[in-house]
């Protein structure tokens, strides 16, 4: 049996779950990937329309939407399909999308652009950081973390983000009633993220266990080409939506 499997059928005692917790500890490897030329194009010209620039005081949402508005934080927005798809059907929610590769967010600066949609933001830095610092407690209605990165190997289960301490940080920063909605392709990862908040106190499940259709109390997980090409492979997706019991901020 493959090492890192095994160690999740047989998880960690008392399942202690532990992910990054230093700042040298990340959830992302720093890697140059392929940047096309309009990806490049759209970093560097229409990213400056909708950037967040890295600090360590909390936001003030009203300052970068010009309104007052449900605002919904997505951790490590890939090509940004899903944000921008999300987006366009909810004009009354703000999102802000937390993103480290530039390939990633020139294709969603692009696609914000070319959909004229004003309800997005991103932040370029790392999430674990952002979330810490910039971020105020019970501020959030919802947060999405679609398919992170799974660190399969038992070694590199530390960089695993769903894990704590930082589970707990994400939890605090949800208003009473709201969401946290996960998903994976990889079921040990999706066995951990459920152990992890199913121990929080503060959180209750939605579902009886994982979530059959990708829906939260805010709005729908799209299926996006990324998905449907696993499906074509015969990938299983796992969802899990937990929300913020109502009285416990």
């Amino acid at each position: 049996m493959d090492e890192s499997i095994s160690s999740e059928v047989n998880p960690p005692p008392n399942n202690q779950f532990v992910g990054p917790r230093a700042r040298h500890v990340r959830s992302f490897a720093i890697r140059r990937g392929h940047v096309t030329k309009r990806q490049r194009q759209a970093y560097e010209e229409l990213f400056p329309l909708v950037a967040v620039s890295y600090g360590t005081e909390p936001i003030k949402p009203r300052s970068l939407y010009g309104r007052d508005a449900p605002l919904v934080l997505e951790i490590g927005f890939g090509m940004g399909e899903t944000t921008a798809a999300i987006a366009q059907q909810h004009p009354e929610i703000d999102f802000l999308g937390i993103e480290v590769y530039v390939a990633g967010i020139g294709a969603l600066a692009w696609r914000v652009h070319d959909a004229k949609l004003t309800n997005v933001r991103i932040v370029e830095h790392d999430a674990v950081e952002v979330v810490r610092n910039m971020i105020a407690p019970a501020s959030l209605q919802g947060i999405h973390v679609f398919f992170p990165d799974p660190w399969p190997k038992a070694r590199h289960h530390k960089r695993r983000l769903i894990a704590e301490p930082f589970a707990s940080i994400l939890v605090d920063r949800l208003r009473p009633g709201g969401y946290l909605h996960c998903s994976t392709d990889w079921e040990p990862y999706a066995v951990q993220m459920r152990e992890v908040f199913s121990q929080e106190a503060r959180l209750r499940n939605l579902h009886s266990g994982y979530a059959l259709e990708p829906r939260n109390p805010c709005c729908e997980r799209p299926k996006t080409k990324f998905h449907a090409r696993g499906a074509l492979l015969g990938l299983e997706v796992w969802d899990l939506v937990f929300e913020q019991r109502l009285g416990q901020p």
